[in-house]
């Protein structure tokens, strides 16, 4: 199971973002234990520089803008 951190302040991007990789694993048969990050403390510790952000176990993995399909079907995979 990947874990998966969407971070932002819980704006219409960081929903879209989180929905999106949630859609994405279930099409792809994934097993994700989703989080959304919202502290702002714990958003700046992880480097996020921009939002919504994604990290998948642990490693940023994008940043500053909803990503496509393509590219959360190649983080989860």
């Amino acid at each position: 199971m990947k874990t998966i951190n969407v971070y932002g302040s819980g704006c219409k991007n960081c929903v879209t973002t989180a929905e999106l990789i949630q859609q994405t694993a279930k099409q792809l048969d994934i097993d994700i234990a989703l989080s959304k990050v919202t502290d702002l403390q714990a958003i700046m510790a992880a480097g996020v520089m921009s939002t919504p952000a994604v990290s998948v176990d642990g490693k940023l993995v994008h940043s500053g803008s909803v990503p496509d399909q393509q590219k959360v079907q190649d983080f989860l995979r």
